[in-house]
């Protein structure tokens, strides 16, 4: 959570600095005409959403690379990648396409060197990681938006004070050079989080604590958290260098297929939920939930008992090679 705050508040001081040194609170995007001829198609164009606009965005490959605007319209086809046979791609509005959102954009590029987009897709659990910093983004960057305002109408209050004038304007180019050194480094860690989060790949597992669950119940009982509690302290004792916990959500087989897919993952999204808002956390250590309803059960639904079993929450403790640079912890 510590890291996300850090993100954010770069991401935010980026947008001001870059604000302040305009001298204006709005930034005019004038969109480009659409009905200039298509110089090329642009086919899987990969990148990092760096400023949104109403009917447009821009997107960069590289950290230090040049940056390319992309246009919306009304046919613009917005989707998530497949996940294997048992989940399809998922169709999304375009207000969805959020800063440090990485995507992938079809579509042609025009004379003025802009990518008319066709098609946008991206991962979900990348747009997990753009939502997550748009949450914490907004209110900090409505506060600072706001604070800026006030200065602006101080400076022109003092403006016909010469000394404190060039006192203000120094400050104003601190702040500019301050905000730009910001959101280089904004860019470098959202480069870091995505290229880690889409690294996740290469595990080895630590230890998993299975979390029951009550019949058609995503509430966590005493019981429940008592285990996860004692799970917390024995992670305390542990070097958790590299370490990532997947959480999965599971049913037995009372009631329908789709209610129990929705009912493991508002199981999964209570033990997040308490791990996150007791323990506080890094929401990077967190790899994607998932709910497979009454798929993959450790016991016989038939039988009162199994189902006890079946109703339950995994939380798997694992060591990412790429993020550890060496497999560390132990099977336990």
């Amino acid at each position: 959570m510590t890291r996300l705050m850090t993100v954010a508040f770069v991401l935010v001081l980026a947008g001001v600095g870059n604000t302040f040194a305009a001298g204006s609170l709005a930034i005019k995007h004038e969109r480009p005409e659409l009905n200039t001829p298509p110089q090329e198609e642009v086919k899987k164009f990969k990148g990092v959403v760096v400023k949104r606009d109403p009917d447009a965005f821009t997107m960069s490959e590289t950290q230090s690379g040049p940056t390319t605007t992309v246009i919306l319209t009304a046919d613009t086809e917005v989707k998530s990648h497949k996940r294997g046979a048992f989940r399809g791609s998922k169709e999304y509005a375009a207000s969805y396409i959020l800063r440090g959102l990485r995507l992938e954009v079809d579509g042609v590029r025009n004379s003025e060197g802009h990518i008319v987009a066709d098609k946008i897709r991206f991962d979900e659990q990348d747009l997990r990681t753009a939502q997550a910093l748009k949450a914490t983004l907004d209110p900090v960057e409505a506060e600072m938006t706001e604070k800026l305002k006030q200065q602006q109408q101080e400076q022109e209050r003092l403006a016909g004070q010469l000394e404190e004038n060039r006192a203000l304007t120094a400050q104003a180019q601190a702040s500019a050079d301050a905000a730009s050194e910001a959101a280089r480094k904004a860019q470098s860690t959202a480069d870091y989080a995505n290229n880690r989060i889409n690294g996740l790949d290469d595990f080895d597992p630590i230890k998993t604590i299975t979390v029951h669950f009550n019949t058609g119940s995503a509430t966590l009982t005493p019981k429940a958290k008592a285990t996860i509690d004692e799970a917390a302290a024995w992670v305390r004792t542990q070097d958790r260098k590299g370490w990532v916990m997947a959480v999965i959500g599971y049913a037995d087989t009372t009631g329908s297929s789709q209610r129990n897919i929705d009912l493991s993952e508002r199981r999964a999204n209570s033990v997040i939920y308490y791990i996150v808002s007791k323990y506080k956390m890094p929401l990077n250590r967190l790899v994607q939930p998932f709910g497979y309803g009454q798929l993959e059960p450790v016991a016989e639904n038939s039988t009162k008992a199994g189902r006890a079993k079946n109703r339950r929450v995994e939380i798997r403790l694992m060591v990412n090679k790429g993020i550890a640079g060496s497999v560390a912890g132990s099977k336990n």
